[in-house]
């Protein structure tokens, strides 16, 4: 950070009093971050919102972050829906550079709406933290217009239907299988893809849970029952029913990797494991990577049949990633469970989450709705372009 913007001597300091150690505004909100250290995706996320903003705040606006004030979070507003120049801010297209590349860009193209309320909320969180601290005087968005509360959830609309989740299943089974890399590969692919669907799990929880978390219960009627216990959001434990399908998928995963056929209590070995060097957990990028692979090879396939009705599925499924596959899963759960079941599997705080699942309900009332309100025009001919 340029001397002259690192906010030590910024117009919204509180001089002296401040409870965190920090003296400058990078150092301040390396303080905030810290906060999150135990939730990664939070973590990454809020990362990624506020180093947006100190970039532009050092490379385009000229302003330290403790002198912004209201006028200049509205211009940043304004730039977030429009990242211009866009050589200096967006990626180019088809590309995923490292970091440390200099091909690198903080935005992969204009936020849309609800991207930006995202950057706003956490932004505001942020200020609202540093004013808490001592370390502001005053949160410059705290003057921001306030808008109405949605109160019912929208429909999650990030999930495969069935029909798509078909495809992406036959991808799977159509993996090759003609070298020992080959098939290591598709024996991961087929388990992470298992384990995503039928437990619903986020990808940190996949990337931080052990196959030690696996464990049978002697449940009241007499059954040995599995489950398998994964720290989730906030910290929070759950148990996540493990069905005789996952334990048998579990079993030909492990045995294809070398192991056992069932873990030991406090097995340490990761939940998905990489295909060559030590038992590692997986990190996310690794995660991402191949469930995107796996959609964008399913949706290469049926473009490749030059079937119309299949271009339609094909694009759907070539913007699906990781996260889309607990959508999935909690969309198929809530068309044939106990909504409460559902929202336990997933882990969700409230039963209005999980009620975001049902799609069902939609399609009855559209059908409902198309058979019996009807204008019924009499007349038959067909209509004329105005004159």
């Amino acid at each position: 950070m340029p001397a002259e913007l690192d906010g030590r001597g910024g117009h919204n300091r509180v001089p002296g009093a401040a409870q965190i150690a920090a003296t400058d505004d990078r150092s301040a909100v390396l303080a905030w971050l810290a906060n999150y250290a135990d939730s990664p995706a939070t973590l990454a996320s809020y990362r990624k919102e506020v180093e947006r903003l100190l970039l532009w705040c050092v490379l385009q606006h000229g302003k330290a972050l403790s002198d912004l004030a209201h006028e200049d979070l509205l211009i940043y507003q304004r730039f977030l829906a429009d990242p211009q120049p866009s050589e200096r801010w967006v990626i180019r297209g088809g590309q995923r550079p490292a970091r440390s590349s200099p091909d690198w860009r903080p935005f992969a193209g204009p936020l849309s709406t609800s991207s930006q309320r995202q950057a706003s909320s956490v932004l505001n969180s942020l200020f609202g933290w540093l004013v808490e601290a001592r370390y502001l005087r005053g949160n410059p968005l705290a003057l921001s217009r306030r808008r109405r509360t949605q109160r019912t959830p929208s429909r999650v609309t990030r999930f495969l239907p069935m029909a798509h989740w078909v495809e992406v299943k036959r991808t799977v089974e159509a993996l090759p299988m003609d070298t020992a890399r080959h098939r290591a590969h598709a024996a991961r692919t087929r388990w992470l893809l298992t384990l995503l669907y039928i437990g619903g799990l986020r990808v940190s929880e996949v990337c931080a849970g052990t196959m030690g978390g696996f464990f049978s219960r002697l449940s009241q009627d007499g059954r040995d029952r599995w489950w398998l216990e994964v720290l989730g959001k906030g910290q929070k434990l759950r148990l996540i029913p493990a069905t005789p399908e996952l334990m048998d998928e579990l079993t030909r995963y492990r045995l294809a990797c070398g192991l056992s056929p069932l873990p030991c209590t406090g097995d340490p070995t990761p939940l998905v494991l990489p295909l060559i060097g030590a038992a590692l957990p997986m990190q996310r990028t690794g995660i991402h990577a191949i469930v995107k692979g796996l959609m964008t090879a399913t949706a290469d396939r049926l473009r490749a049949t030059g079937d119309p009705h299949m271009m339609s599925a094909a694009e759907h499924i070539a913007q699906a990633s990781t996260h889309w596959l607990r959508h999935t899963a909690g969309t198929h759960q809530s068309n044939g469970m106990d909504l409460k079941a559902v929202r336990d599997n997933l882990g969700h705080g409230s039963i209005a989450t999980t009620n975001t699942y049902l799609h069902a309900e939609d399609d009855v009332r559209h059908d409902a709705t198309s058979t019996a309100h009807r204008v019924a025009w009499t007349a038959s001919e067909p209509a004329k372009p105005a004159q």
